[in-house]
């Protein structure tokens, strides 16, 4: 698929509004497509503002007249003419430059970043750029694809072994995302460059999925995964050690 097609069915890959067929090829593409899976967090992104966005009261007047609309004899039409009317207000109340240019509150978390893309990888089948057990062909593969290099373990020994691993993004910024497994649970690991201190490993419960977050030796790292908390701290406590 083309960048242009691709672009076409964004918002409905997104929403999950497309056949099976059509999603498994849109996934594919994203893949190997740096500028399309920018526009799939871009879009991700808008979507959450508008989430965010406060609710506006409508003047009264607005709400008699369309109820008054709404009365004669069910008039859709009349009915969506008004509605598009309510959201022309919306838009003058809030100002265009509060709809189209968030403030930095209403930007995503990290935490809600890093969920995002585990779920984003597992629904379209893009875990892997690069699709090893091997340490050291892992780590090589991000070489030239980011500014830094992100340590690589393989936790094989005690359950957890590395299975590959691909460019992803946080917030914009690139990320590694190191692909793990435990039985049939996917564990990915976002690797990020953090300045400052060193921070212990806090975890949150984030729409089902668990998270680890801790920084060590100048790395930001966020390990999400709908495994149970238990293993999971155990894995992290793993990968730290290394």
């Amino acid at each position: 698929m083309s960048c242009e097609t691709v672009e076409r069915d964004l918002h409905a890959y997104v929403d999950h509004e497309l056949d099976t067929d059509t999603s498994a090829a849109v996934g594919r593409h994203l893949r190997d497509c740096d500028n399309c899976r920018r526009r799939v967090f871009e879009i991700e992104a808008l979507g959450r503002l508008i989430r965010a966005t406060p609710p506006y009261a409508a003047p009264d007047h607005l709400r008699i007249n369309l109820a008054r609309q709404m009365s004669w004899r069910g008039n859709v039409r009349r009915a969506a003419v008004f509605a598009a009317a309510a959201v022309v207000v919306l838009a003058a109340g809030l100002g265009l430059d509060t709809v189209w240019r968030p403030a930095a509150s209403t930007q995503p978390s990290t935490l809600e970043a890093v969920v995002d893309g585990h779920v984003r990888s597992l629904m379209a089948d893009h875990l892997f750029d690069v699709q090893s057990t091997d340490q050291h062909t892992v780590k090589p593969w991000f070489l030239g694809r980011i500014d830094f290099s992100p340590p690589v373990t393989d936790l094989a020994s005690i359950g957890f072994p590395l299975i590959g691993g691909r460019l992803d993004y946080v917030g914009g910024r690139p990320a590694a995302a190191l692909v793990y497994q435990r039985a049939r649970h996917t564990i990915n690991v976002f690797v990020m460059p953090k300045s400052g201190a060193e921070q212990e490993p806090d975890t949150r419960a984030v729409r089902g999925f668990h998270v680890i977050h801790w920084v060590k030796a100048g790395m930001s790292f966020w390990a999400v995964s709908d495994l149970n908390q238990t293993e999971l701290a155990e894995f992290a406590r793993a990968l730290q050690s290394n």
